[in-house]
């Protein structure tokens, strides 16, 4: 279910009872993991994400097990086992257009990942009938409703054969979970957050913009929408707007900077 840069890579919170130092970026942003909520010193813009670049995450959150709870219910990113999502993404590169099939599938099955089971979300990508992409995200909601994001294995195929390049677990090489939806997202407007982290591997970022949007997709017109900016030191060209629906989840992405690309849902079911 989430979607990283650009819009078509295979896609793709905060409460720990000891606080603990989760990012140092150079003074620029600092996470801090205490009782209720990340709070952050300051916040960046796209024009600075190069600035960001070497001053990596130097620990991770401390991850306390009993902190989560068995369901991931953010009325943002709601994961309830079974549901299918529908997306057709549309990229125009110079005069040649692709089309692209997503389903997002939540699963009924959990991956334990540093003591806290994780549900498990499968997305598949298709193009002209043949799978391009292939992944299985690993998604866990603590006690106050933020939804964080513990890894990916995932495959894309090349013209060489299937790269597996882009996958992580927490805790495994170095790789931290991450933000994907704050319980509050109100109280973040303008603040930076890592969304994953792997060193020259996994470096999304995001940024919530308003939760005041008005989108219309295929499926039908959203009002009061989470708008969030995402981008990454690793693609610094690209950027993109993700727009979420309370009840559903993920309805929009565009491509707003490196690339033309509009991702959009078309139907949303239940089994």
């Amino acid at each position: 279910m989430y979607r990283g840069q650009p819009c078509h890579a295979i896609k793709k919170l905060i409460s720990m009872k000891t606080c603990k130092t989760v990012i140092a970026l150079a003074a620029v942003i600092s996470f801090t993991a205490c009782k209720k909520e990340f709070t952050q010193s300051s916040s960046i813009n796209a024009s600075t994400q190069n600035d960001v670049a070497e001053n990596s995450r130097k620990s991770c959150p401390e991850i306390d097990p009993s902190d989560f709870v068995k369901e991931v219910t953010n009325p943002y990113f709601p994961l309830r086992p079974g549901t299918k999502y529908y997306y057709i993404n549309r990229i125009v590169e110079g005069k040649e257009v692709t089309i692209e099939h997503d389903v997002v599938t939540v699963t009924s099955k959990t991956k334990m990942i540093l003591g806290v089971p994780c549900t498990v979300v499968h997305d598949e990508v298709k193009v002209d009938g043949s799978v391009t992409e292939d992944t299985y995200d690993w998604y866990a909601q603590d006690k106050h409703g933020n939804v964080w994001y513990f890894g990916e294995s995932t495959r894309e195929r090349e013209d060489t054969g299937w790269s597996t390049e882009g996958s992580w677990q927490a805790g495994v090489d170095g790789a931290c979970e991450g933000i994907i939806m704050w319980a509050h997202p109100e109280n973040h407007i303008a603040e930076v957050y890592y969304q994953e982290y792997l060193k020259g591997e996994a470096e999304d970022q995001a940024e919530v913009i308003n939760t005041n949007t008005t989108v219309k997709v295929p499926l039908r017109t959203f009002h009061n929408c989470l708008d969030t900016k995402e981008f990454s030191r690793l693609e610094p060209s690209v950027v993109s707007h993700k727009f979420y629906a309370k009840g559903i989840g993920e309805i929009k992405e565009v491509q707003t900077r490196g690339g033309t690309e509009v991702d959009e849902l078309i139907s949303v079911t239940h089994h």
